[in-house]
């Protein structure tokens, strides 16, 4: 299923609406994929167009869109085993550096509506993900860290 490719083919994939039950297809054996993991509440696997070899995708088998939908038992059990595949895929993969990203939302570069955390190995300057950082003086730190603290249920 070639055309199944999350950034090459997204326009494509738009029109056709294959990227709203994408992983939940995965999930269910619809579209075949490279299973790496399975249990109750989670899945990973490889992405189908890598920035590097190893690269993989690790989700909650239910569809949450973003992470602060994802139930607490749910992150628990993507906390225990994430670092399980990461060390996996180092070893599997010989690249003791890696990346782990997670994005929510449109504009913050989630084309799968479907909560996902990457596994990237960065075996050189080259390959794997490359990441710009523009950062920025903190003001406010303490106003805005006490506004986040009394929102933490």
């Amino acid at each position: 299923l070639s055309f199944f490719c999350f950034r090459g083919n997204l326009r494509k994939e738009k029109r056709m609406g294959s990227l709203e039950h994408l992983f939940e297809n995965i999930v269910e054996g619809k579209i075949p994929s490279h299973k790496v993991y399975e249990d109750d509440l989670v899945y990973a696997f490889l992405d189908i167009n890598p920035i590097a070899p190893g690269h993989t995708l690790v989700i909650p088998k239910k569809k949450y869109v973003t992470l602060d939908e994802v139930p607490e038992e749910t992150s628990a059990a993507i906390g225990r085993v994430l670092p399980k595949i990461a060390k996996a895929v180092v070893k599997a993969t010989g690249c003791k550096d890696y990346n782990v990203l997670q994005n929510n939302g449109k504009i913050a570069h989630q084309f799968v509506p479907h909560v996902h955390f990457h596994i990237i190995p960065k075996p050189n300057d080259k390959e794997g993900l490359g990441v710009g950082w523009p950062s920025k003086s903190l003001n406010d730190g303490e106003s805005i860290a006490k506004k986040i603290s009394s929102l933490i249920a």
